[in-house]
């Protein structure tokens, strides 16, 4: 009587860590968490490479955003789906307990040390841009350096502001910064298609002053107000522009400034 052949392992992906949580938001948007690697360590608004094994039998990485603050046990991430982006195709149908690849080398320019110390802190986001601002807003050195914060998200329908209404509202009641929080968070969500109580682009929301008016806020000015900008290419460099004429200098962690821009943010075709 044969004995029976041992059982083949599972291969291992490089760098790989174990998704421990996915979440369908929308039929084009989900989020998902994944073991974080014991040295691991990050800043608040960093991203990583992310990514599966691709057709050809070598990886295919992306930059994501770490959703997550620095303090978590996990890493979470937010996603856009493209049923014939390279990577995401194959991303989006991942479940507990899949292996995905994570390169555990954190870099960004969405972090604090880039800003110069400032009065109010603007974050400037479209779609899943919202991510970086998702660690951020989590994160209690944000509500130590600013008295006001204002999260700015701009999608195209309510469903979309799901991810980032849903964590919003969880902040209060947080048992790590849920007092720090308290009234200094200003959360401005807004649609561009489906009719809400705030609507329009964020450049549109800025350039007219209608978010200032909204808020009760001051126009933005070099002197108090700080901002962060993720977003597609084009949202990016029209973003830039508006803060520009508000009198903002970008800066990097290298030259502190007044307003910064991830450059590494995917858009639709990943």
């Amino acid at each position: 009587m044969n004995a029976p052949a041992p059982a083949t392992a599972k291969p291992h992906l490089p760098d790989a860590q174990i998704v421990t949580q996915v979440t369908h938001w929308t039929d084009r948007l989900f989020s998902f968490r994944v073991t974080r690697p014991q040295s691991l360590r990050f800043r608040s608004g960093e991203f990583v490479m992310i990514g599966l094994m691709g057709d050809t039998g070598k990886p295919l990485l992306r930059a994501y955003s770490i959703a997550s603050p620095a303090w978590d046990e996990e890493l979470e991430f937010y996603s856009i789906k493209v049923p014939d982006g390279p990577l995401t195709s194959k991303l989006q149908h991942i479940q507990v307990g899949d292996e995905i690849i994570l390169r555990p080398k954190p870099v960004g320019t969405l972090v604090h040390d880039a800003l110069l110390p400032g009065k109010r802190i603007y974050f400037l986001s479209t779609g899943t841009g919202f991510a970086p601002f998702a660690s951020l807003l989590r994160e209690p050195e944000t509500y130590e350096k600013y008295e006001q914060v204002v999260m700015m998200h701009t999608c195209r329908e309510v469903a979309e502001l799901e991810y980032g209404r849903k964590l919003v509202e969880s902040l209060k009641d947080d048992p790590l910064i849920g007092e720090m929080v308290g009234d200094k968070l200003l959360y401005y969500p807004t649609t561009t298609r489906e009719p809400f109580h705030h609507m329009g682009r964020v450049t549109d929301n800025l350039s007219s002053g209608k978010v200032f008016a909204d808020l009760g806020l001051p126009k933005m000015n070099p002197v108090e107000d700080r901002a962060m900008v993720c977003g597609s290419l084009a949202f990016n460099v029209d973003v830039k522009a508006i803060l520009e004429g508000f009198g903002l200098v970008e800066g990097a962690n290298s030259d502190p400034q007044q307003f910064v821009v991830e450059k590494a943010f995917v858009g639709d075709g990943i």
